[in-house]
């Protein structure tokens, strides 16, 4: 990974004070140790007119591996070929972040003790980086960093120069030039937004990553247009954390309009306003309801089949009745986050020995599927193309064939019933369908018939009288001449 900080300077303030804001001398080629490999400093020119210091930051592969003990890249789960092959080293992300605050810490602070008057006051300042990710593309490069004052150079990098058919990649050069910052400031942008474009952190987001967000965010992030998926991203989506931030924020601007202490504001909050009951989110009710099924068929091995982000995984956990817990997806990037949030690396050994993750895709049979009590499609199918439907079905039902079957989907009746949402939209932009609850019924008891299994219907989430509930649930058992048929056949 490498980064280039350049400024100019004059006879009065040389560019050459740049040494002493980040506390590194132009003379000198200085390496640091990081825990996963070493970050070099070194000055490619230092001239009275023009000086740039560079950061070039070296990953061990090998011990970032082992820093996730051998679960591949951030702990991924059974992604081998993510231990060897992966873009850590070579595109800047949350490690050349943490490298910047470990080699720059002093000047990200802006404490120089050598130019106090320098570090205080904004630098001509160009910064180059050569290869970043960027989820979103140029466009949101430009809408992160212009509202901060940078004039913003970008261009996405093709993903073969001798294809240019196939379009670009997910990474762009970029360059930033600011006359109004100071380098504390250019520093502390840098911090928080190259973890945030990649979408992506080497390590597990504690609730202390709350306050480093504020502190490096403090004097931008509360008025930024971005705010919200800045902290999203840089919290790693955790839904908690990202709601204490957010929290905390409206706090520093409540506070900064009324020309007032956080302190102050926080306490003229009622203390009855805590007490009011919220209502409880939809996935909360579903996963409620899923577990319920599960009981209700004394299920103990169970699939998760598309768990996304390991949420469901989670609540199984908690109750040891699920003596095995398998969550399977197609993403790679889902099943880190997932690998995450159950914090599989510290559990302990007898908990990790109930818990499994891989990926898969549900459009193909898969022998690892077979055996189980249960499965579980929640928020799944409505994600397939229809023409793909049938492919899941045999995979799961003619294949897999698991004594139970649970499936949640959006009931589309209910739509009407969210005011946010513009009539004759579904409710998530990937959802490639939303069914009635007759055309639910419909296709659960054709599924049924075909693969020898009885279906029944719950609600999920307060049943409307008019339009029924939000999420619709069909539980699928394997009849008993199946079941025997299969004894037999064992």
């Amino acid at each position: 990974m490498f980064l280039t900080i350049t400024t100019t300077g004059t006879p009065e303030h040389p560019a050459t004070d740049l040494g002493f804001l980040l506390h590194k001398h132009p003379d000198n080629a200085q390496a640091f140790s990081t825990s996963f490999g070493t970050a070099h400093v070194l000055y490619p020119e230092a001239e009275e007119q023009r000086c740039t210091a560079a950061l070039l930051l070296e990953v061990d592969a090998v011990t970032l591996v082992r820093r996730g003990k051998g679960k591949g890249r951030g702990g991924a789960p059974d992604a081998a070929l993510a231990q060897y092959v992966n873009d850590r080293p070579y595109a800047a992300s949350s490690l050349l972040a943490v490298a910047l605050s470990n080699v720059f810490s002093s000047a990200l602070r802006g404490v120089c003790k050598a130019r106090p008057e320098r570090a205080a006051q904004p630098l001509p300042l160009r910064v180059e980086l050569p290869a970043l990710p960027a989820r979103g593309g140029p466009d949101l490069v430009r809408r992160l960093f212009e509202p901060l004052g940078w004039a913003v150079t970008v261009e996405a990098v093709a993903l073969d120069t001798e294809f240019p058919e196939w379009g670009d990649s997910r990474y762009v050069r970029l360059v930033l030039e600011s006359q109004t910052l100071t380098l504390s400031e250019a520093l502390r942008h840098l911090y928080v937004l190259l973890p945030v474009l990649d979408d992506a952190k080497h390590y597990w987001v504690a609730p202390d990553e709350v306050d480093k967000l504020l502190r490096a965010g403090a004097g931008w992030l509360p008025g930024h247009p971005e705010q919200k998926l800045i902290t999203s991203r840089y919290l790693s989506r955790r839904w908690s954390l990202t709601r204490e931030a957010m929290d905390r924020l409206e706090l520093i601007r409540l506070a900064e309009t009324d020309d007032s202490e956080v302190e102050e504001i926080d306490n003229a909050v009622e203390a009855e306003t805590e007490r009011e009951e919220k209502p409880t989110p939809l996935a909360v009710h579903r996963r409620e309801a899923i577990l319920t099924a599960l009981r209700d068929h004394a299920a103990a091995r169970v699939l998760d089949l598309g768990c996304g982000e390991g949420h469901l995984v989670r609540e199984l956990l908690k109750e040891p009745r699920f003596t095995e817990i398998v969550g399977v997806d197609v993403s790679v990037r889902a099943l880190t986050i997932a690998s995450r949030r159950l914090k599989l690396d510290r559990m302990g050994e007898r908990q990790a020995a109930r818990v499994h993750l891989f990926q898969g895709s549900l459009a193909y049979t898969d022998k690892r599927l077979k055996g189980y009590d249960a499965a579980v499609l929640s928020e799944v199918i409505e994600h397939l193309d229809l023409p793909r439907l049938p492919a899941l079905e045999y995979a799961v039902f003619g294949s897999a064939r698991p004594r139970t079957v649970v499936v949640t989907t959006p009931n589309v009746e209910y739509n009407v019933r969210w005011e946010t949402l513009p009539a004759g939209h579904v409710r998530h932009r990937d959802h490639r369908f939303e069914w009635t609850r007759e055309e639910f019924r419909a296709w659960a008891e054709t599924v049924g018939e075909r693969h020898g299994y009885g279906v029944e219907f719950r609600p999920v989430g307060p049943d409307d009288p008019e339009v029924g509930p939000p999420t619709q649930m069909a539980v699928f058992t394997l009849t008993t001449i199946e079941k025997d048929k299969e004894a037999k056949a064992a």
